[in-house]
């Protein structure tokens, strides 16, 4: 009996595949196909999946054609199958050709032409065609146009400034620039990226959300919990998708530290502790006016409370808050320390833009730890450890463009399904009470302050370090 094997995603199940699984199955006496699975899809930076393993599965299994199917689990398993299951022949599209060719030592191998016209890619695209607006003056602006161009359907109107000048992305076309008011940029688009000033946010989305748009903006969303509320109602009166873009939610490795968290893998959970600084604008604050740079609690706040409110929840029983205002600008801190006391945890949150300390995040448990190491927020590894190093475990996750990819693939599914509800990353009770903390800090009146004697500062001091764990904004 000849023996036959082919791989692939499978996604959304279409005639050209069925044509390619009739020809694989021609070759021989017996099909195997095996089915990336979803981690897999994602170490290889292949996000657009739209079905889960076990739909593709039971879609290809439908189809009547493969005797065999298995799932593609990691990096060399072609090899072990070929061994494992007495392989004949090895068959793949002809898009692949020369990519497969060592494997001719084992068996002989086969590229097939595949169908014109039809491809699981056009069929995502067909489905979702999405034209997204970028709002602010934010440099992961440009990181977005980026991002952008791995999400099949999704294209860039442009980027409307805070100076009602509106840019045309592209490396020819990028400072090509015109006047416009923003309800015309909105007619532009589909939908919006607000990366704004936070105190911006509350009015940009606001407009966008009357003018039946999308959003999906950087958080804060809003400096106040009461605009939260109701930038809350309006989306859901509007059947319209409202997003918090808090990256470090969509990295893979953080979600499944969440799990392991709740699997009791290090037990109950009686610590969170997290940091978030960056130093780089505060070092070039001669080039940018400071009165347009995000403060420390906006610019940081939200990602170092993200860990301690999806782990520990909202219903702590006392806050601190402790800051170190700016004396030459007002409403900025350069450094702000959050304490937590829950009833069976406490709970520590660093957010600095005038400071610099390790950005870490440590999650300590009654039979182990999660360490996170620098920067944490971009979350591809981590570290579970115990009293015993011989159970210690280390946990890796490819994380493609900083997790923008991946909120940018979210947002569009989310507008596909055309639901008002949790996208399963933020929370929307997470982005309400990191909207009323930092409500609370700005206003400063249950805010503990601290200075620093001017002696004790040089003047140069600050152009003395570096930022080398790198900064969200």
């Amino acid at each position: 009996m000849k023996k036959v094997i082919t791989y692939g995603t499978f996604d959304l199940l279409h005639y050209g595949h069925i044509c390619l699984l009739r020809r694989a199955k021609e070759l021989g006496d017996y099909l195997i196909v095996g089915i990336t699975a979803d981690s897999f899809d994602k170490a290889r930076g292949k996000i657009n999946v739209r079905q889960t393993l076990a739909e593709r599965m039971e879609e290809v299994r439908a189809v009547g054609i493969a005797d065999q199917i298995i799932v593609e689990e990691y990096e060399g398993q072609k090899i072990d199958d070929i061994r494992r299951y007495g392989i004949d022949i090895f068959t793949v599209g002809s898009d692949w050709a020369g990519k497969f060719d060592y494997l001719s030592k084992y068996c002989e191998v086969v590229y097939l032409e595949r169908t014109e016209g039809v491809s699981s890619s056009y069929e995502r695209a067909a489905k979702r065609r999405v034209c997204l607006g970028l709002i602010g003056e934010a440099a992961c602006l440009d990181k977005i146009c980026t991002e952008s161009r791995y999400i099949n359907g999704l294209s860039i109107a442009g980027i409307y400034a805070g100076d009602q000048s509106l840019q045309v992305p592209g490396t020819q076309q990028r400072n090509r620039t015109k006047r416009c008011g923003l309800d015309y940029f909105l007619e532009k688009t589909d939908a919006v990226y607000i990366a704004s000033h936070p105190s911006m946010h509350y009015a940009h989305i606001k407009q966008a959300l009357e003018k039946n748009r999308h959003v999906l903006c950087e958080p804060p969303v809003a400096l106040r919990a009461f605009e939260f509320d109701e930038l809350t109602r309006l989306a859901y009166r509007k059947g319209l998708v409202f997003m918090d873009a808090i990256k470090t939610s969509y990295a893979t490795a953080y979600n499944r530290m969440l799990l392991l968290i709740k699997s009791g893998a290090i037990g109950h959970v009686v610590s969170v502790d997290a940091t978030c600084t960056s130093m780089q604008e505060m070092l070039q604050k001669n080039s940018v006016r400071q009165s347009k740079m995000w403060n420390s609690i906006c610019g940081w706040g939200p990602t170092a409370l993200l860990p301690v409110l999806q782990i520990l929840g909202s219903g702590y029983r006392e806050k601190t808050i402790v800051s170190l205002p700016d004396e030459h600008c007002a409403g900025f801190d350069l450094f702000t320390k959050i304490d937590f006391i829950y009833e069976h945890a406490v709970a520590t949150v660093k957010a600095a833009k005038g400071m610099k300390s390790e950005g870490e995040l440590v999650v300590s448990g009654t039979k182990g730890y999660i360490y996170v190491p620098a920067p944490w927020w971009k979350t591809d590894y981590f570290e579970l450890r115990f009293e015993d190093p011989a159970k210690n475990r280390r946990y890796f996750y490819q994380l493609e463009g900083e997790g923008i990819r991946q909120e940018l693939l979210a947002f569009c599914k989310a507008i596909e399904k055309r639901g008002y509800k949790d996208t399963g990353f933020v929370e929307r009770n997470v982005s309400r009470e990191i909207c009323a903390i930092v409500e609370e800090c700005q206003e400063g009146n249950q805010v503990k302050k601290i200075r620093i004697a001017q002696e004790e500062v040089g003047k140069d001091e600050l152009q003395t370090g570096s930022d080398d764990k790198g900064s969200k904004k």
